[in-house]
């Protein structure tokens, strides 16, 4: 059991959390096309249960559409973020459901219609839930089949489904809740080839619209479509360390059907380090920052994430 316990960890079956929080253009200061996160794929066991706990600071200045008034935008954001993985076989093929909500805390500063202005905001944010099924390479398996099992090329797919649920007031120009739904689909591949794992994924954030957008206007907002390249390196087990960019494009919005000018097209990179505690418990250390942006947020993230493992006891006949 030890040693399963280990390859569980080391297959990182995590929340595709909020690991960096940003203000972008939209009125929340809850952001997600910029998140990164290797080893989304990594197939695990049936029967496996992880609890994490993340949370970063972030910092940076934001660019706003220029059809607004507001310029020399700054924030420092924390952001935390608890949830819950459960791995599971459906139709042969190993499945997991994970769970998430985060609490934000930030400020953010900027001059609007010239005038320096200061906003605090702290709040639960919209929760989201995750669908994920590998669709090749990673079959369900039990922990014992799941002990001797290699993995080489897993492709998988995903969909991610955020619900208008934090808080949220329409007379705010910021706020920590989005006020529609989101969801994202998407397609993961990985390669295993000794201690190397290279990962790629590409999805597309959808939303509905904020009919409640700045006193009663709709707002609406294109797909976001985003790409993930990963490499990582395995040290020794459960210890890895992992390079990530992430580049992302579109968002495009309209309030009242008048196009705003503030389409998206932002690259940012990041790095990953793995470490473990104990035989079920494990940390991640992260640091990502904006390489080029365009409308959005060029924020400096450095995190944490907190996991722990455990396996459901085998039935007895």
């Amino acid at each position: 059991m030890t040693g399963l316990l280990r390859r569980v960890a080391r297959a990182n079956i995590t929340l595709r959390v909020l690991l960096t929080i940003v203000v972008q253009s939209t009125p929340s200061i809850e952001g997600r096309a910029q998140e990164l996160e290797p080893g989304a794929y990594s197939p695990a066991p049936t029967g496996a249960n992880i609890v994490v706990v993340a949370d970063s600071i972030n910092s940076g200045d934001v660019t706003f559409d220029p059809s607004l008034p507001v310029t020399n935008g700054h924030a420092n954001i924390n952001a935390a973020a608890t949830g819950y993985v459960r791995t599971f076989g459906f139709l042969g093929r190993s499945a997991s459901i994970a769970v998430l909500e985060p609490y934000l805390r930030g400020n953010f500063e900027g001059l609007y219609l010239g005038q320096p202005e200061n906003v605090h905001r702290a709040a639960f944010g919209d929760p989201s839930l995750r669908l994920a099924i590998n669709l090749f390479g990673a079959p369900a398996m039990t922990p014992k089949e799941f002990g001797s099992y290699q993995p080489e090329t897993v492709i998988g797919m995903s969909l991610v489904v955020v619900a208008p649920l934090g808080a949220y007031n329409s007379a705010q120009l910021i706020n920590v809740g989005s006020n529609r739904w989101s969801f994202k689909p998407e397609v993961g591949v990985s390669r295993s080839s000794g201690p190397w794992t290279l990962e790629a994924d590409a999805g597309a954030w959808l939303f509905t619209d904020n009919t409640d957008f700045a006193g009663g206007k709709v707002r609406a907002q294109d797909p976001i479509g985003s790409a993930q390249m990963h490499a990582i390196y395995t040290i020794q087990p459960r210890m890895w360390i992992a390079l990530s960019g992430t580049f992302y494009v579109g968002g495009r919005t309209t309030i009242n059907g008048m196009q705003n000018f503030d389409l998206q097209q932002n690259t940012r990179f990041g790095v990953t380090f793995a470490l473990p505690l104990t035989q079920q418990q494990s940390v991640k250390l992260l640091y990502s920052r904006g390489a080029w942006t365009t409308v959005g947020a060029d924020f400096q993230t450095v995190g944490i994430q907190y996991q722990y493992v455990w396996l459901d006891r085998p039935s007895t006949p």
